[in-house]
């Protein structure tokens, strides 16, 4: 069974990848969706046997991949409670937008492309989060960020799809060149890349003169940018160096700026990359290494400081765009800041549930965004919409879920609330009872994220559904409701987004937890936020309920009842406004400070060093010098016969005159 839900969708990839052109584009889409939806009811009937049965962990050998000296990385599929809520989120997403796809990409013209893509995308990431070792992980790791390249500059002849691609490549490139860095360290210090070994004697290496990898107290064990570091420094650059990768696909603070940029592919992309796959691998990574990161305090407090700050710094961008999918992609920026958070208290079952609930509404909110740019002539301008709530009701309705989960709308200290309500507020909780010296600071930076996550949901609602419509009225005249290919996906995303959160909180962060994560996570026995979250006190459980309302008060002020209010606001304060419009200039600081100059010394080495001395004086100079040489020597052969015989009486007069010289001497 679990081959099948891993390979399904590489069987479907390479079906289609080889013989589309030949298949057909409904065959195409049939045979892809068919696999994938497959893999979905085999993840969820995997999901209850191991979540809600005795199962342990175990591995699912597929074969040997890696033996040289020390290092032995066998393919294997490792099965937990953490593997399977991840097939469970990323084989379901992929499979609703895989259906979805159909009718959205109905009248695009290379389709088999497109689904050959979505499914090598899948399977990339089920074989990440399958992964047995650090090795097989790194694989999916690039897969990942290979088929989002693909997917990002799908359309590959606009401008802005193909820098938006290579955007992320890079920036990505940045990240998992950290992420190999801590792979090499975690090899040296653990001796192996094998889960279960590195597990195991975790805290043995960490107690520093327990086994021969520890070495004494004090005693190098690892040296690292010209620094000798003991065991505790050396685990703490170690997860840092693994952050560092999980920064890049997860999009933290400053590896973020890829992520709105991603929004050039395919709506359908966007739901796949911001809700099951490409951005949760960091956060799914940072959870299996968990008895690793334990071990490093000081990585912690790292990882909720750039979680927290993430969180904020872009629900502040989110309030002023006006792209309706830029609006969600920044969205996705700060709630996979929260997770961070989580994952830093040490709090990783809320991640995780935060991580499972996230992927229902997000899905909704970005397919969702893709019936109402399929409606309005494929316009994204939030400020050209408007009107549109008796036109695509069902799509409006849809929406509406997705914001309800995202805002966390639900009754403190009751099971009555949407998905969110149970993830989002628990964390904020989590971080207000927080250890680690950065949780006071997550707690007030989340909260207000809270706040601006209001608003702008709302806002988005507001500006696209409500007030009068702003389309052309050519526009107008088109709007449609979107096919039933594409509102049922909407349909099963808004079930999750209404009821994941009231039906698994019990499972992920409440009583039973042990029985249902058994081994999958690690909590040092110390940490005790799994018991003290469910104690704050009732101002704190209020906190994300007020700072929603807050949100959603202002946004209809603001759209609803003075509309003329934003425009006078952002007249008053330009400097703010233009600070926020353009994302806090981090993309111009990198122009600046990284690109600009990598450009001028790219141009000067190409131009000077290529161009004028290695060309000018190697082979060019060379050639040219000889072209030169042979021109002057054809200018000597003019044909006539009095040339000739004056070289030769020139020729004469020298050798006599040598030989006069020479008989001198």
């Amino acid at each position: 069974m679990y081959q099948a839900i891993v390979f399904l969708p590489l069987l479907g990839f390479l079906i289609v990848g080889l013989f589309g052109t030949s298949l057909g584009a409904k065959a195409s889409e049939y045979i892809t969706s068919g696999f994938l939806v497959i893999s979905a009811v085999l993840s969820w009937i995997a999901f209850f046997a191991v979540g809600f049965g005795d199962t342990e962990v175990f591995t699912v050998p597929v074969l040997r991949f890696i033996e040289s000296g020390s290092l032995q990385a066998d393919w294997a599929l490792r099965i937990d409670t953490l593997t399977v809520v991840m097939l469970v989120v990323v084989n379901t997403v992929s499979a609703l937008v895989h259906i979805y796809s159909i009718g959205y990409m109905h009248h695009d013209p290379h389709r088999p492309r497109f689904f050959a893509y979505l499914s090598l995308f899948t399977f990339a990431m089920l074989m990440l989060v399958t992964a047995d070792n650090l090795v097989q992980m790194f694989f999916g790791w690039e897969g990942v960020g290979l088929a989002s390249y693909l997917l990002i500059g799908f359309w590959y002849k606009k401008p802005s799809a193909n820098a938006a691609a290579i955007k992320a490549f890079i920036v990505n490139r940045v990240g998992d060149f950290g992420f190999i860095l801590g792979i090499f360290g975690v090899f040296v210090l653990f001796g192996s890349v094998n889960f279960d070994t590195i597990f195991a004697n975790a805290a043995s290496v960490a107690s520093a003169g327990h086994g021969a990898e520890a070495g004494a107290p004090g005693e190098t064990v690892l040296n690292f940018l010209g620094y000798a570091l003991d065991m505790q420094s050396a685990l703490t650059a170690v997860c840092l160096l693994l952050f560092m990768g999980a920064m890049g696909k997860s999009a933290q603070v400053p590896l973020h700026t890829w992520l709105p940029d991603a929004m050039e592919g395919p709506t359908p992309v966007s739901a796949l990359i911001h809700a099951a796959t490409m951005v949760t691998a960091g956060v799914f990574m940072l959870a299996r290494l968990s008895p690793i990161f334990e071990l490093s305090h000081t990585a912690l407090t790292v990882v909720t400081f750039v979680g927290a700050f993430t969180a904020f710094f872009a629900a502040t961008v989110g309030l002023v765009q006006n792209d309706i999918k830029r609006v969600i992609a920044y969205s996705t920026c700060s709630q996979l800041g929260y997770m961070f958070v989580a994952l830093g208290l040490g709090f990783y079952s809320a991640a995780i549930f935060h991580l499972f609930t996230h992927a229902f509404f997000k899905a909704l909110l970005f397919l969702g965004s893709g019936s109402v740019i399929h409606a309005v002539s494929d316009e994204q301008d939030m400020r050209k919409m408007g009107g549109l709530r008796t036109l695509i009701p069902t799509t409006y309705w849809m929406m509406v879920i997705g914001t309800l989960a995202l805002t966390g709308v639900g009754i403190p200290a009751t099971i009555i609330g949407t998905a969110g309500f149970f993830s989002k507020d628990a964390i904020i909780e989590g971080a207000f009872v927080g250890h680690n010296a950065m949780a006071g600071f997550a707690f007030i930076a989340l909260t207000l994220a809270a706040v601006m996550t209001s608003f702008y949901s709302w806002r988005l609602i507001f500006m696209t559904f409500h007030g009068r419509p702003r389309a052309t009225a050519d526009v107008m005249h088109h709007v449609h409701e979107s096919p039933p290919v594409m509102l049922v996906p909407l349909a099963v995303l808004a079930a999750g987004s209404l009821f994941a959160g009231v039906i698994f909180h019990e499972y992920f962060i409440g009583h039973d937890y042990e029985p249902f994560w058994k081994a999958a996570l690690f909590v040092l026995p110390d940490n005790h936020i799994l018991h003290d979250f469910h104690e704050v006190p009732l101002w704190v459980k209020l906190a994300p309920f007020v700072a929603m309302l807050t949100g959603f008060g202002v946004a209809y002020q603001f759209y609803i009842r003075s509309p003329e209010m934003p425009g006078e606001l952002a007249g008053r304060h330009r400097g703010l406004y233009a600070f926020l419009l353009n994302k806090w200039y981090f993309d111009e600081f990198y122009d600046f400070l990284l690109v600009n100059p990598a450009k001028r010394l790219g141009r000067f080495l190409w131009k000077t060093g290529d161009g004028r001395i290695i060309d000018g004086f190697g082979p060019d100079g060379v050639s040219a010098r000889v072209i030169d040489v042979t021109r002057s020597v054809v200018r000597l052969q003019t044909g006539y016969l009095y040339h000739y015989a004056f070289v030769m009486l020139i020729g004469v007069a020298a050798l006599v005159t040598w030989m006069m010289l020479g008989s001198s001497f």
